[in-house]
């Protein structure tokens, strides 16, 4: 079964790996939760900290599981672990992807990042990316969050 995923991911820094994981042929049935215009961030941004949480927890809405995508600095961001709690809290499925390796618009990929303690707090599954496997990571990760 298809599963609505939100990506979290440093938006910033990330948002054209980010697409290339959205984009690779193997999600078209999930939401795509998580993106937004960068007009959209700006002006949530500028509102401030409940903007901001307005904007993450209405895409979470109508999701069951969360893909943490993993970056050189997401374990830093402070909206990727807000993205991760509200992600627990609603139930989510919840499983991280490292996506350094990713070439970003340039060509370049990235050093490694830390994986963000929440994750390693509720024992959740992390990848390194590989094209063709998100729906059946989403599938276990629902699974494992929602055991029979």
């Amino acid at each position: 079964m298809a599963r609505r995923i939100f990506f979290s991911f440093h938006y910033e820094r990330d948002v054209w790996r980010a697409s290339i994981v959205r984009n690779s042929g193997v999600v078209e049935s999930t939401a795509a939760a998580g993106f937004h215009d960068a007009s959209i961030w700006e002006e949530a941004r500028l509102k401030g900290d409940a903007a901001i949480k307005k904007l993450i927890n209405d895409a979470l809405v109508g999701t069951t599981v969360t893909a943490v995508l993993i970056g050189a600095v997401t374990s830093t961001r402070k909206y990727v672990t807000y993205e991760i709690e509200q992600s627990i809290d609603r139930g989510n499925g919840i499983f991280g992807i490292l996506i350094h390796g990713i070439k970003d618009k340039s060509g370049n990929i990235d050093s490694p990042g830390a994986i963000p303690k929440k994750l390693l707090d509720v024992g959740a599954k992390v990848y390194t990316y590989e094209y063709g496997k998100i729906a059946e990571w989403a599938e276990q990760a629902y699974k494992a969050a929602h055991p029979a």
